[in-house]
C-alpha cells in the first residue's frame, strides 16, 4: 500500500514487529517506553452511548528513504489501562493525532456495516466451494446492502423534508 501512496490505519497484535529506530521491537515492548505525557484523550467518534473517549498516544516509527511517515498508534480505555488496541499508520508528515483516531475510529461503523449485511441481505449465508463462486457472492450481497442503505437514506431525507415519493424517483431517474 505504501508503494501505491495509500494512507492506512491498520489493527494489528501487540506481538507484531515494528521498526522503531534501526531495529525491530515487539509493539508490547515499545508500548513500556510511553510516557504519561505522550497519552491524550481524544474522542473515536459517536457511539451508542455518546462520544468513544479513550487515551492514545502516536510513537513515531522508521521513515527512512519513504515520503510519508508510519506511527504506531495505542489506544488505551480511560477505565481500564491495561486494555489496549494497537495500530500502525502510513500518511502524510503533517498528519494530525486527532485525525488518526478518526480514521480509526470508523472501525466501528464498518463493522457494524459488515453485521447489518449479515441480517439483512444474507453476507453469510453462503455455500460456495470455490473463491470465485464466494467473491461472487460476497460481492453481489455487498451491492445490495449499498442499495437499500442508500435506498434507506433517501426515504429518511424525504420524511424529514417532506417530499414525496415521486420526487425521490424522478431524482433517481436522472442522468
Amino acid at each position: 500500500m505504501e508503494q501505491q501512496g495509500l494512507f492506512y490505519v491498520m489493527a494489528v497484535a501487540s506481538n507484531q514487529h515494528v521498526w522503531l529506530g534501526f531495529e525491530q521491537a515487539r509493539i508490547n515492548q515499545i508500548i513500556k517506553q510511553i510516557t504519561e505525557s505522550q497519552w491524550r484523550v481524544v474522542s473515536a467518534g459517536d457511539g451508542a452511548k455518546g462520544p468513544r473517549l479513550y487515551e492514545w498516544a502516536l510513537v513515531p516509527l522508521l521513515s527512512i528513504m519513504i515520503e510519508n511517515h508510519r506511527w504506531m498508534l495505542v489506544r488505551r480505555s480511560i477505565s481500564e489501562p491495561k486494555e489496549m488496541a494497537y495500530y500502525v499508520v502510513y500518511g502524510p508528515p503533517e498528519t494530525k493525532l486527532e485525525e488518526v483516531v478518526k480514521v480509526a475510529g470508523r472501525r466501528w461503523a464498518i463493522e457494524e456495516s459488515v453485521e447489518t449485511a449479515k441480517g439483512e441481505v444474507g453476507l453469510d449465508q453462503y455455500e460456495v466451494r470455490s473463491w470465485q463462486g464466494w467473491y461472487r457472492h460476497i460481492t453481489l450481497a455487498m451491492l445490495a446492502h449499498a442499495y437499500l442503505s442508500v435506498m434507506r437514506a433517501s426515504t429518511n431525507a424525504d420524511k424529514q423534508t417532506g417530499r414525496k415519493k415521486s420526487a425521490r424517483i424522478k431524482r433517481w431517474g436522472k442522468k
